[in-house]
């Protein structure tokens, strides 16, 4: 969420954040709204441990549309979404995954590829759909795998360039210059 909240800051991201949700109590999210004077709140995903669904979701929608909010940005929020949520705002739920999907969707995908062998990995901000990080891919940045390379300095490679790809994203997004054709993004 910094890095959004510093491009509108620095005007290179003509976009408002309307809310802030977290579904953890004390999470440093909701901090970070309120050094920002932004609307930052909990909301409760009981009784689920990995999806929101049901009431909680219900409640996320109602919160996210009285704000006035037309699109959902997923920043560390590590919970499958339900066709509820994807049916109140369509082709406007995005997530950034620290891979280059398709490859290593799910948990810990930084480990996943350094496990694998990989010489490239990176991150992908893509439309959330029904599936687990499979929707259509919107941006993608790259990072090399260094032979001395650990999870965690791989991992913390992979955040640099999230930081910039959700903005980037986000930028196109909020400028009209997304169409979503099937599976592909046109940016144009």
């Amino acid at each position: 969420m910094q890095s959004i909240v510093d491009a509108i800051e620095a005007g290179t991201l003509d976009a408002e954040i309307v809310c802030v949700l977290s579904d953890v109590p004390d999470a440093k999210i909701l901090e970070r709204a309120k050094r920002h004077g932004l609307n930052g709140q909990y909301v409760s995903c009981a009784p689920f441990k990995t999806k929101l669904d049901g009431v909680a979701q219900d409640a996320y929608i109602q919160i996210m549309k009285a704000a006035g909010a037309d699109t959902v940005v997923l920043a560390g929020f590590m919970r499958i979404v339900k066709q509820p949520l994807l049916d109140a705002f369509p082709n406007r739920v995005l997530n950034i995954h620290p891979a280059l999907l398709p490859a290593f969707p799910g948990l810990h995908s930084w480990k996943q590829a350094l496990d694998y062998g990989a010489k490239v990995a990176g991150c992908t901000v893509h439309f959330v759909d029904a599936g687990t990080d499979s929707g259509p891919i919107i941006v993608q940045k790259c990072v090399p795998v260094h032979e001395e390379d650990t999870a965690e300095t791989l991992h913390a490679r992979i955040q640099e360039q999230e930081h910039i790809a959700f903005p980037e994203a986000l930028r196109h997004l909020a400028a009209g210059r997304i169409r979503v054709d099937g599976r592909r993004v046109r940016i144009g």
